[in-house]
């Protein structure tokens, strides 16, 4: 019997199990409301999946639907979505849509929307009420955790055995939009006391929220309790089920002041309040649509993170973001957000209006489709098929990723142990992915190299009066994690090694004369 799917240490890199093996999970969000009905799922979603190369699909669960009566819980959806996946080969992680979405309430239950005196709302300065339960009410959290229970408890009843939910999201990008903080009577009341014993030692710090913390007061304020809030509900789900679970952020963005993105989300300068207050928690995530996507994977992969992306932007460059997400940063999961339209037609797919984006912040190219399929298929593959040479090879100094970061980043040089390799990037072009991709060295001669848009040239160690040439230079792809060679290319084609926009993997031996 194996265990359940678990975060363990493997080269010494927090790495997902499932079924004992380690695991990266390849995949896709689908749409808000996509999963609330399974005929739609069936028609016209896991169709659209099928030739991506994905192995998990994250999806919403909704607390609205699975508890329409208080106490009365109804997880017909959801044993659905779990057949549904085995049928189509899937593993799932699920997002618990819970008391916040987006920053807002949206998909809690009816009977607690409409109770606004038990289930209070978080408050402008102003004194107006948002439509976002205040993460202070604790009637809303013991609710919230509740149901979080009841959901896992079912999980592991159908799917202990089978692992087809490998990893839970606790709420959506947690936060409250249009304030910096909740000025509700509770909230002004706390706001004013002391910090937290454990807060005060963490960050060395003391007096009220205000004299700890200054200008950032009402933002460690509200990730001090929404934290609070998660860790709770996350909490009670795992004593039901022990899957791992983490929670995810909007990102702090221009114009970078709290409540232009939810105020007190899991953004990096909250992280570490995150942290203190949400130890369940396996990671907290970042969903990027932001044009400076590598600066972000950076980011979420440092001080023990690890990097889990269940939403990035779905244009061609994503195929390139996913290799250096997983080469470079050794991610857990890669997910472009409303990946069931990548094989629909551009025209048929309604785009988020531009008036929104502009509001958000929002790369407007995030969203463009056209020959995303295609490159995001072949840059899963690759990561799929290269799994055991990865894993054998990341964190050393044998494998070096690497990825245009901006139209003024030309190129990288590498160093390896006998020789350097100068990669050269591509000028961006429209509907392509951009240039990035990782290099493995398997003996002091001979590469692996993977990736798209980019020219690669072998240079002998500065101070040596010799001339490097290629030996060998095969084409091919990895097939369960064995090099399968195809054209032999020691021609021509040698004068310059260039990696073209469909991501690919060549096999070099070079020398010295």
């Amino acid at each position: 019997m194996s265990t359940i799917p678990h975060i363990k240490k493997n080269n010494d890199i927090p790495t997902l199990y499932v079924h004992d093996e380690p695991f990266i999970a390849l995949a896709g969000e689908i749409h808000n409301s996509s999963a609330s009905n399974l005929q739609y799922m069936e028609k016209y979603v896991w169709p659209n999946l099928k030739t991506l190369n994905m192995n998990s699909v994250i999806v919403p669960v909704y607390w609205e639907l699975i508890e329409p009566e208080e106490n009365q819980f109804d997880f017909t959806i959801v044993e659905g979505l779990i057949n549904q996946a085995r049928e189509n080969n899937m593993h799932l992680i699920f997002l618990w849509f819970g008391l916040w979405k987006n920053s807002e309430s949206m998909y809690v239950p009816h009977w607690m929307k409409k109770d606004t005196r038990t289930y209070f709302r978080a408050c402008k300065p102003t004194g107006d009420a948002i439509n976002t339960i205040s993460p202070l009410c604790k009637a809303a959290i013991k609710k919230d955790a509740n149901a979080f229970y009841h959901l896992m408890r079912f999980i592991k009843s159908i799917d202990s055995e089978e692992n087809t939910v490998i990893v839970m999201q606790v709420e959506n990008e947690i936060g409250l939009l249009g304030t910096d903080r909740d000025y509700s009577i509770k909230a002004n009341e706390a706001f004013s006391q002391e910090i937290p014993q454990c807060v005060a030692e963490e960050f060395q710090v003391s007096g009220t929220w205000k004299e700890a913390f200054g200008y950032d007061a009402s933002e460690y304020f509200m990730a001090y309790y929404f934290s609070s809030a998660v860790e709770q509900i996350t909490n009670a789900g795992q004593k039901a089920y022990p899957l791992p679970c983490y929670a995810n952020a909007w990102l702090e963005q221009f114009p970078w002041r709290a409540g232009t993105y939810p105020s007190g989300g899991p953004v990096m300068k909250m992280h570490k309040m995150w942290k203190l207050m949400a130890p369940s928690l396996f990671c907290l995530a970042p969903d990027i649509y932001v044009p400076y996507v590598p600066d972000v994977l950076d980011q979420y992969s440092q001080n023990g993170n690890p990097l889990f992306i269940p939403e990035v932007r779905k244009d061609a460059v994503s195929a390139t973001y996913a290799l250096y997400a997983v080469g470079g940063c050794n991610a857990i999961c890669y997910a472009p957000f409303g990946i069931e339209e990548l094989l629909m037609n551009p025209e048929e797919i309604d785009k988020p209006p531009l008036e929104i984006m502009m509001a958000l912040n929002i790369d407007q190219s995030a969203f463009e489709i056209e020959g995303s399929a295609a490159y995001l298929a072949k840059s899963y593959s690759i990561i799929e098929n290269i799994k055991p040479l990865y894993f054998e090879y990341r964190n050393t100094s044998h494998l070096q990723s690497f990825v245009k970061r901006n139209e003024h980043d030309f190129g990288k040089l590498l160093h390896f142990d006998a020789y350097d390799i100068l990669v050269s990037y591509m000028p961006k072009a429209p509907y392509k992915p951009t240039s990035g991709g990782m290099i493995f060295e398997l003996s002091e001669n001979e590469f692996v190299v993977i990736g798209t848009m980019m020219k690669i040239q072998f240079l002998s160690k500065p101070g040596k009066d010799t001339h490097v040439e290629l030996l060998r230079f095969e084409e091919g792809d990895f097939v369960n994690g064995e090099w399968k060679a195809g054209r032999v290319l020691n021609g021509d084609e040698k004068m310059m090694i260039q990696l073209k926009d469909m991501p690919s993997a060549y096999r070099i031996q070079v020398y010295e004369y």
